[in-house]
């Protein structure tokens, strides 16, 4: 068996663009894998075809080999978008892989230790405060998020769909309506400064009053506040919400020492890791135990390298839960993934979707009682159907 061609597919999401690897070999075997090249990350695409290129006439089986190669290839400029691009070839091989021996990639990886996986709603409100256009019948039925009030009755809904815990972004919310403080990135006020001042602080806690009520005593509730601020911020937030009871106060920092210090100053768990790339950049977070939860993501890391990263967290005694939160096949691969690993957390899922994302799989995946039913079929049990695709291109 050999690989004859790649294509790379880009759709329209709303409010992103999904981005599909699709590797073809002679037997006319199909795989598939996912990207995202947003978020600063233009010109991936590139790479990947390069990557691709030099694989070109290897047997996807060999995945060990090829994942050696693309990473030899790209050493001296190892991680970053260097991962990103290995990553969606390297599982698109695996899809092929499974499919020739009929059998569903999580029995390539051992066997599943579980088929239905407790999953949280990501970015419950924020979603809908960030696009407000998208919402109140415009393209999806759901009441787009204005105010407290409103962010209450997205936590009501999450409930009601079977969630048991829910994640969010801090929103500022004033005459103009709601909106997602983001200053790590650039977007607004607080760049670069990213100082933690005591009304953002205020406004996390109000938010956080108005998710508990709207999902009851018993939800878990999880706040990520990305890169938006130093330590010194960090360590604030993570004592002021310390009376909300936590599942856990996310964070990107990439010094593992500093995270430790945050850690080590609150009774909130912290969870991270979600940018930290490849085993070795790993390391020195286990060591220095800085995180609570790990957070791996597949489509960043590739499969192989993520299943490495997480043995390496379970013998360190932390569990890991997924990171996903771009197109609908990158979610299928991280069930397989978190299926398949001991030290399992829970699973990210963007619930609030543009109608026809789900169509983009030609066996859309299912959600019951707040748990992802991990798919049965070959290879991912799914795969992209073109047409929607093609019928949903692209802006730009």
């Amino acid at each position: 068996m050999k690989i004859v061609a790649f294509e790379d597919l880009h759709a329209d999401a709303g409010w992103d663009t999904y981005s599909f690897l699709k590797i073809v070999t002679d037997d006319g075997l199909v795989g598939w894998g996912e990207y995202n090249e947003g978020r600063g990350r233009k010109g991936l695409t590139q790479i990947v075809r390069s990557l691709c290129a030099a694989i070109k006439g290897d047997d996807p089986r060999n995945i060990s080999a090829i994942e050696a190669a693309l990473t030899a290839q790209t050493r001296p400029v190892a991680g970053g978008i260097m991962s990103h691009a290995i990553a969606p070839i390297v599982n698109a091989c695996l899809d092929i892989k499974a499919k020739a021996l009929g059998i569903p990639v999580y029995d390539l990886l051992g066997g599943a230790l579980r088929k239905r996986l407790p999953a949280y709603w990501s970015r419950c409100g924020v979603v809908r405060a960030r696009n407000p256009d998208f919402f109140d019948g415009n393209v999806i039925a759901a009441p787009a998020v204005r105010s407290l009030a409103d962010l209450e009755a997205a936590a009501r809904e999450a409930v009601a769909r079977g969630f048991r815990a829910m994640k969010t972004n801090l929103l500022l919310f004033d005459d103009r309506g709601a909106r997602m403080y983001a200053p790590g990135s650039a977007r607004g006020p607080g760049h670069p400064e990213l100082n933690a001042d005591r009304s953002l602080i205020k406004a996390l806690e109000k938010q956080l009053t108005a998710l508990r009520a709207g999902a009851g005593p018993d939800a878990g509730l999880m706040v990520d506040l990305n890169f938006n601020y130093k330590a010194e911020g960090f360590r604030r937030f993570a004592k002021a919400v310390e009376p909300f009871g936590l599942e856990w106060l996310e964070m990107d920092v990439y010094d593992a020492a500093v995270l430790a210090g945050i850690r080590n100053s609150t009774t909130t768990p912290i969870a991270s890791i979600e940018a930290i790339l490849g085993r070795r950049a790993l390391k020195p977070f286990l060591d220095h135990g800085s995180a609570d939860v790990a957070i791996i993501d597949v489509q960043y890391n590739g499969m192989p390298e993520s299943l490495r990263m997480a043995a390496m967290c379970d013998a360190a005694e932390v569990n890991v839960a997924s990171h996903c939160f771009n197109g609908p096949l990158s979610s299928v691969i991280a069930a397989h993934f978190c299926a398949a690993i001991p030290n399992f957390r829970i699973f990210e899922l963007d619930v609030d979707e543009v109608p026809w994302r789900a169509d983009m799989l030609t066996v859309p995946y299912q959600i019951e009682h707040g748990e992802f039913v991990l798919p049965d079929g070959p290879g991912w049990g799914t795969e992209i159907n073109e047409e929607v695709v093609k019928a949903h291109p692209a802006k730009g």
